[in-house]
């Protein structure tokens, strides 16, 4: 399976080869490699003309988001800091066009097959589920876009039409995926899209849009997002009864972290994945992203930390001490995935008993991720074969219990068949919606809700989602991108000088102010200075690039700019506000 699948997402470097074009946004592919006459005769060609759309699918940006403010990586990137420039290119700013092209050009011809109806349907059905996810992505990053239902060429009059109404797309991307869910099979495959698949893009886009909707009042359209949140309720619902469930073989210590680095993906839990395969050449730098200094270097924050519960369900803000607490302290008696995300002390990489520390090169925080890490035999960059998450039905229980909050109808028989699910695959106690003891943390985070349920469904989303690039986006739908503006912190540190990292007597690093001479070869030294101090000079909590200016415009950060160039090959486009 894994080498046919990743057949299928190879094939489109064949059949889609990229032209140039007078626009940036006017790819020409594949129309000028594919004659409608000469090809969609057969199923077969519809087969080989879908295969190449899987090349759409997110693969390592799942774990490579670095637009949130839960980690930090080697520097922070210019949407973080809110110093986005207003970009010349459509490619530098996303306003590209080429898949849509071939999606819609296969819509205009995949009729001419001589097959079945209902064949046809059901290629139509996966084109349409994959223009539904480009839409998509494209009406997160810019609001209002062009909707365009056909190919285009030079000379096409569409090419000069005006961004079409937020809800206008909305609603067509609704359309596709209602008809994906009619005509896909419902034969559940975890590399190739389903109803199933498509039942979960709903969820996801319906409760994405639904929130937004209900929180982003200048749009004017709160009022239809109740709606929305009832038909992400019912999309994940139709799941319920799809087979799938959380994957789980009854050890709540090591069943999540097992799960991302598993080669093949968990068919009981993987709604779709991205498959990859070392013998086909298809690989991810996973390890390499989270074990080599030279890379992204992501570190959690501090705030990312202080969200797990401690084990018994209660928030670590009840502890007295908890914000100055070392390394050892924090990591003991927590949730359980708090160990399968990150570097705590006993850790030991995939098949090998050496127990290690953070390494501070590489998480600079301290705070080490290690979800998507597999065995040393995938060290160095581009050599993971893991596959990798596109829906699971972990988020559809997510999914369900916020829209189901949203609404103001979640009840503890909701909280059962939703996020205790998930609790409970972790080794965590119930929630029990009767008596959620507030938490600091979590509720200084959001300055749109205080409702005790929706925050702690946020939490468990956070947490079960981590790494899964799903954080930036959450803060832009709730209306919360504030926090990119704030310090990212990391681990506390009581004094300078050395400390023990495992609890086995020993130092394993010292933070100074410059490395000592002769230094001890077996500690890691964080040295302090232009780009790392701790808020309290002598102690404090690690920050990484303090000097640093963060900002977020709230009139401005929550839709990206269109390119300048564009704007001006087309006067009826209007560039989003405040980024004139």
């Amino acid at each position: 399976m894994k080498k046919l699948t990743c057949c299928i997402s190879l094939f489109l470097s064949v059949l889609v080869l990229m032209s140039s074009c007078k626009k940036d946004y006017l790819d020409k592919s594949p129309i000028s490699q594919i004659e409608p006459g000469k090809f969609f005769n057969t199923e077969k060609d519809l087969e080989i003309y879908t295969n190449g759309f899987y090349v759409y699918l997110p693969g390592s940006n799942v774990f490579q988001d670095d637009g949130s403010s839960d980690n930090v990586e080697s520097s922070n990137s210019n949407l973080v800091a809110g110093k986005l420039p207003v970009p010349n290119s459509a490619s530098e700013a996303g306003w590209t066009w080429d898949r849509l092209r071939n999606i819609n050009y296969f819509l205009e011809n995949y009729r001419r097959a001589q097959a079945p109806d209902t064949v046809k349907e059901k290629y139509a059905g996966m084109a349409r589920f994959f223009r539904a996810m480009f839409y998509f992505d494209k009406l997160k990053r810019f609001g209002d876009v062009p909707w365009y239902s056909t190919s285009l060429n030079e000379s096409s009059p569409e090419l000069y039409n005006p961004r079409t109404p937020r809800k206008q797309v909305f609603d067509s991307v609704f359309a596709d995926i209602d008809y994906a869910i009619a005509h896909l099979p419902t034969t559940r495959n975890v590399s190739r899209v389903s109803k199933w698949a498509a039942l979960a893009l709903k969820a996801r886009v319906c409760l994405y849009e639904g929130t937004y909707r209900k929180y982003h009042d200048e749009l004017h359209l709160d009022g239809t997002a109740p709606d929305l949140l009832q038909a992400a309720v019912d999309a994940a619902t139709a799941l319920f009864s799809s087979g799938y469930k959380l994957y789980s073989t009854g050890n709540p210590t090591k069943d999540y972290g097992n799960m991302f680095a598993a080669d093949n993906a968990s068919t009981d839990e993987y709604i779709l994945a991205e498959i990859f395969d070392g013998t086909l050449a298809k690989r991810h730098a996973a390890n390499g992203v989270f074990t080599v200094s030279t890379l992204a270097m992501p570190g959690f924050t501090k705030s990312f930390v202080n969200g797990f519960l401690m084990k018994d369900g209660t928030p670590f803000s009840a502890v007295a001490g908890y914000d100055k607490m070392t390394f050892l302290q924090e990591t003991a008696n927590r949730d359980p995935r708090m160990a399968q995300i990150m570097r705590t002390p006993g850790y030991t990489r995939i098949g090998t008993t050496k127990k290690l520390v953070p390494d501070f090169s590489v998480a600079q925080t301290g705070y080490q991720c290690i979800k998507f890490v597999t065995g040393t035999d995938q060290d160095g960059y581009n050599t993971n074969t893991n596959d990798l998450p596109v829906f699971r039905y972990a988020e559809v229980l997510l999914i369900y219990a916020e829209a189901k909050a949203e609404l103001g109808k979640f009840s503890q028989a909701d909280a059962d068949k939703s996020i205790n699910l998930i609790r409970r695959r972790a080794g965590m106690p119930d929630l029990n919606i009767a008596t959620i003891i507030p938490d600091p943390e979590v509720s200084k985070l959001y300055a749109h809700t205080s409702d005790p349920i929706i925050l702690e469904i946020r939490r468990e989303r956070r947490i079960e989602l981590a790494m899964e690039g799903f954080r930036y986006q959450d803060l832009m739908r709730w209306k919360e991108g504030h926090l990119l503006a704030e310090k990212f912190l990391g681990m506390y540190c009581p004094a300078k000088g050395e400390m023990d990292m495992d609890g086995d007597g020993l130092p394993d690093v010292a933070v100074v102010d410059q490395k000592p001479t002769p230094s001890n070869p077996v500690v890691q030294y964080y040295i302090l200075g232009t780009d790392h101090e701790l808020t309290a000079g002598s102690q404090g909590n690690m920050v990484v690039y303090p000097h640093q200016v963060k900002t977020f415009n709230e009139n401005k950060n929550y839709l990206f700019p269109l390119p300048v160039n564009e704007i001006l090959l087309n006067p009826n486009l209007v560039q989003n506000p405040y980024w004139e």
